[in-house]
């Protein structure tokens, strides 16, 4: 039986100190064959996390069924209060671990990263400058893409297409794009149209790039609080992460983004020397962030987000038209040819 009152009851949470969340879901079952290297790969993520990251910053980690030894290391993190939670699950799903560790807070913006994510020092600034200056913005990725392009961003299209403001520019950083298509194995994956000019959107002096991958991206919290789906059924791949990360940032009326500069790195899960030396050199983010970024409130149509991904792209997309939009927008006619 009961005996005597919860002294809990009824009190309410004291207001965190923290507005930015980074969730990184961890699956490690053991060292051998393809997880040779990938316990080193995530201590070296992990670290240039909390060397990056601001004071108001709250780190998670899922862990979907990793093995003895991340386990340990994860629980010697959570227990020296260097990440502030940690979940334990069997092998879940990358999706399914996420979708915990998205639950039980409250947060202005959120990133969702992979375990083998090298964060280089301003990411955090940089990624709330975009938020700031483009109001629709709903995800922006460290990691500029100049193929994604087309990957559900017709409504910058729809909304964009006779402004001055969309335009291709010259790639701040190709060394780094193509570092990318090297650590997902196909170094071929751009060509040098590619690498020498992405769709960029502008505001004042501030560019971002149009178009967002998901391998490492901050969110704002608005986007998960209608998500049509609660559990998937695959473990990795299939449609979970477009469901969970892409669609509905589009299908609720905003605009998925990168930065103009990069700031991330893709490890994969191979060791490689420069990877450590890069994570010695980064400066340690003491700064404390006086404000939250202030997040403009979207006003969003369901039938014009529908339409704009749906109906518009259909003729957007089409070969002929689709060439014409590029040099429209500031590529010339060999380079539409080729992009």
């Amino acid at each position: 039986m009961r005996i005597g009152f919860n002294p809990q009851k009824d009190k309410k949470l004291h207001p965190s100190d923290f507005f930015h969340q980074v969730l990184v879901p961890v699956y490690i079952p053991n060292q051998e064959g393809y997880f040779k290297g990938n316990f080193s790969i995530l201590k070296l993520c992990l670290d240039s996390l909390f060397r990056t990251s601001h004071k108001r910053t709250y780190f998670t980690v899922v862990n979907n069924g990793s093995c003895d030894e991340v386990r340990t290391y994860l629980d010697h993190l959570f227990q020296n209060e260097i990440i502030h939670e940690v979940v334990h699950t069997t092998n879940i799903g990358k999706l399914n671990a996420i979708l915990k560790g998205l639950t039980g807070n409250q947060f202005t913006l959120i990133t969702i990263a992979d375990a083998d994510v090298l964060f280089v020092n301003n990411w955090q600034e940089e990624t709330y400058a975009v938020f700031e200056a483009f109001p629709k913005t709903g995800s922006v990725s460290p990691c500029p893409n100049s193929k994604l392009l087309k990957y559900y961003t017709t409504n910058i299209f729809f909304e964009k297409l006779i402004s001055e403001s969309l335009r291709f520019r010259n790639v701040k950083n190709p060394k780094a794009m193509q570092s990318f298509a090297d650590s997902i194995g196909n170094p071929r994956l751009f060509n040098k149209h590619h690498l020498k000019k992405y769709l960029t959107v502008s505001n004042n002096h501030v560019h971002a790039v149009v178009g967002a991958g998901h391998f490492v991206g901050t969110y704002r919290s608005d986007v998960f609080k209608k998500l049509r789906h609660s559990y998937s059924v695959f473990k990795l791949g299939g449609e979970s992460e477009s469901d969970l990360l892409d669609k509905p940032v589009s299908f609720q009326g905003y605009w998925r983004l990168s930065t103009e500069e990069n700031y991330a790195y893709h490890m994969g899960n191979t060791l490689e020397d420069w990877m450590s030396k890069h994570v010695e050199d980064l400066k340690v983010n003491n700064f404390v962030y006086d404000k939250v970024p202030q997040l403009s409130k979207v006003k969003s149509n369901a039938f014009m987000n529908w339409f704009k991904i749906k109906v518009f792209s259909k003729i957007l997309f089409r070969k002929s038209i689709w060439k014409l939009f590029l040099r429209y927008k500031g590529l010339t006619k060999s380079e539409a040819k080729e992009y």
